[in-house]
């Protein structure tokens, strides 16, 4: 049985109460609930951007909300740094490596991979529409097999707020809108446009996890079926 470190009862404070819910059945989850992970190990995260500070950014934000689903999470930072000095510093050769050997690394139970898609802004005079496409894999820590997986896009088009009209306001309507598409480019919300993607994906019920172990409605919201892993 594969222990997380003792941090995981600092972690356990970030993990919000929640009331308990009938149980939903299994489908779609029968390997997520046999495999009943317990820690989850986010590595580095895969760029096809072009923003190369964007691998970071997005790394910053997943830890939360997956701690938040009832998971021990191990420090992103950490994590990182141990890959690096163990010859695998290319997000790409983390996501290529063998998530058995990488789980074995930290003792952890599934292994989440997240990669970006798009991280951009595209410019259009009087609009700027931002764009965020993220996909995500979760596997077995012992197997390395596929327990979950989703793909998010998330955009966002900003409104100068003028609205429309006749005359002279729609110069100004105009006017507004090019400056909010010029603000939008230089200042794009990729932040919070992650932030939307992940809570969208980790929402359940939805396509996100059933609750983890950290959580009171743990192995109530999704009903463990055949072959399931014992609480350990």
């Amino acid at each position: 049985m594969r222990r997380p470190a003792t941090v995981a009862l600092a972690l356990a404070a970030l993990v919000a109460g929640a009331t308990g819910c009938a149980t939903a059945p299994a489908r779609g989850y029968e390997a997520f609930v046999a495999a009943n992970p317990r820690s989850i190990l986010i590595v580095p995260v895969a760029n096809r951007s072009v923003d190369v500070e964007a691998p970071d950014y997005l790394l910053s934000t997943l830890p939360v909300p997956v701690a938040e689903r009832g998971y021990y999470v191990f420090p992103v930072n950490a994590v990182k740094r141990v890959l690096e000095d163990d010859g695998l510093a290319d997000p790409f050769l983390v996501h290529g490596a063998d998530p058995v050997r990488l789980a074995g690394l930290f003792g952890a139970d599934a292994v989440l991979y997240v990669t970006i898609d798009r991280w951009d802004a595209q410019y259009m005079v009087i609009s700027t529409t931002v764009t965020v496409e993220l996909d995500y894999v979760l596997k077995d820590g012992r197997t390395g097999d596929v327990l979950w997986r989703s793909h998010r896009v998330v955009q966002q088009t900003p409104s100068d707020g003028t609205g429309g009209g006749s005359g002279g306001s729609v110069l100004s309507a105009l006017v507004g809108a090019a400056v909010s598409a010029a603000v939008t480019r230089a200042s794009p919300n990729y932040m919070g446009l992650a932030r939307q993607a992940n809570a969208a994906v980790l929402a359940f019920p939805g396509p996100g996890f059933p609750a983890g172990p950290f959580r009171p409605e743990y192995r109530r919201d999704v009903a463990p079926g055949p072959g399931a892993k014992p609480e350990r």
